[in-house]
């Protein structure tokens, strides 16, 4: 089940995330118990969870007063969802997240930018719908396939 906000990111007056230090961290959707004979069972006990990610921005003066007052005002101080496009192993795409807590920052960094960081809660793990899971030839050869067809086959 997902969600939707009409909340965005100003992309127009905000940078994106920078990528040093960015990465994702799903939660485990797995229910593992240990058993007294030293083996375990596990089973999943979600379908959907969600993807952590660690991010970072560096912002002029501007910038960081913009992103503060964004933070405060369109988020509810954090609270609300909001879509904010972030890359992933499948490209870059709107995801729907929000702040797990408050940033860390302002830092000042080089005399003249100010850093700061966070950690995001996507909503869901950005993955390939059901089944493509079923099929990694065809996600690993997807490059194959698209050149050939538009290759081989007309335009119509």
């Amino acid at each position: 089940m997902a969600i939707t906000t009409n909340i965005n990111y100003p992309h127009g007056a905000l940078p994106v995330p920078l990528q040093d230090g960015y990465g994702l961290s799903p939660v485990s959707p797995l229910k593992r118990t240990t058993l007294s004979s030293g083996r375990a069972r596990q089973r999943r006990l979600y379908t959907s969870t969600p993807t952590m990610a660690t991010v970072s921005w560096t912002l002029t003066d501007s910038q960081a007063q913009a992103f503060e007052a964004w933070f405060r005002d369109a988020l509810t101080d954090g609270s609300a969802w909001f879509n904010m496009n972030l890359r992933t192993p499948g490209g870059e795409s709107s995801k729907v997240c929000r702040f797990t807590d408050i940033y860390d920052g302002p830092n000042i960094i080089g005399g003249n930018y100010w850093q700061y960081t966070a950690e995001l809660e996507l909503y869901e793990r950005p993955l390939l719908p059901t089944p493509w899971g079923q099929f990694p030839e065809f996600i690993t050869g997807m490059d194959i396939i698209d050149l050939a067809l538009n290759r081989e086959w007309p335009k119509v």
